[in-house]
């Protein structure tokens, strides 16, 4: 899954006081933990303009007045989630699954035989396409009759919502979705497609911040979190991928965006020997273990 910042197609532009970026920059960062950085000011009005018009406000300028004025939780929500944008698709970065079906999930159906049970997380997990990805990846594996849960977070409300519904647009299951998949685990409805119950019952979506304690969350036999620390700045990404080590076993995988690192955290992980890229595990541990 990707939180990344982005302009929505067709909106017009609008002249975004200086005041008035300075005061989206500290409420995104302070909500989300996103860095907005200079010079995007037609992204903010394409992305603003539209809830400003919706409110009667002139301006995004208006917009971000009445919101400093009021402090209105409902208005700061909207606005944190109109800026974020997520993009996903399933079976995103395909070899990184590759690896878990013939790398990962052989080694822990043997050391997890005894209870039968595993446990994943797909952290900034968007609208679910990478969750149902790996539920439906289990299921080819023949796992159905493990105890296998799938956490699936994000901080975006609305999109948990959409992901919760397992329901699919066409361009949505054209996006990564293999034909022999879409045939066994979806039903069409109307112009969109469902997931199956046996893939939802593998999934439980909840809204976290990652930028919150993890204490109470894993330990994980896996962990998604792929192409959002790159929107953080350092001592965030720091923080977040303390916190991810210790929801790990120590035989689990962290699985970043391709194009990810560990940004100078290496004494928290290593690299997995596989051709997969941006695969780690909790350093120190043996390869064995």
């Amino acid at each position: 899954m990707e939180k990344k910042l982005s302009v929505a197609a067709g909106s017009e532009p609008q002249e975004v006081a200086p005041e008035s970026y300075r005061f989206l920059q500290q409420l995104l960062y302070a909500r989300s933990g996103l860095v907005l950085e200079p010079g995007k000011d037609y992204l903010v009005s394409a992305r603003l303009g539209p809830l400003a018009r919706e409110l009667g406000l002139g301006t995004v300028n208006d917009l971000c007045a009445l919101l400093e004025a009021t402090r209105r939780p409902d208005l700061t929500r909207r606005v944190v989630e109109a800026m974020t944008t997520n993009e996903t698709s399933f079976f995103r970065d395909p070899a990184q699954f590759e690896a878990i079906r013939k790398e990962l999930l052989p080694r822990l159906r043997g050391r997890r035989a005894a209870l039968r049970r595993l446990r994943f997380w797909s952290a900034a997990a968007s609208t679910g396409q990478e969750a149902y990805s790996l539920a439906m990846v289990l299921l080819e594996e023949g796992l159905a009759e493990w105890d296998v849960e799938i956490l699936a977070t994000d901080i975006n409300r609305q999109v948990l919502e959409r992901a919760r519904s397992g329901r699919f647009t066409q361009l949505e299951v054209n996006r990564g979705l293999p034909a022999p998949m879409l045939v066994r685990y979806f039903r069409r409805i109307g112009l969109d497609w469902q997931i199956s119950e046996e893939a939802r019952r593998l999934v439980r979506f909840e809204e976290f911040d990652l930028r919150s304690s993890m204490r109470t969350l894993g330990p994980f036999d896996a962990v998604f979190c792929r192409n959002v620390l790159i929107y953080f700045d350092a001592d965030t990404k720091q923080r977040v991928l303390t916190e991810l080590r210790r929801t790990l076993m120590p035989d689990g995988w962290l699985l970043l965006g391709g194009a990810e690192m560990l940004w100078g955290n290496e004494a928290l992980f290593e690299r997995v020997r596989s051709n997969a890229p941006a695969i780690y595990r909790p350093a120190g541990e043996q390869e064995n273990c």
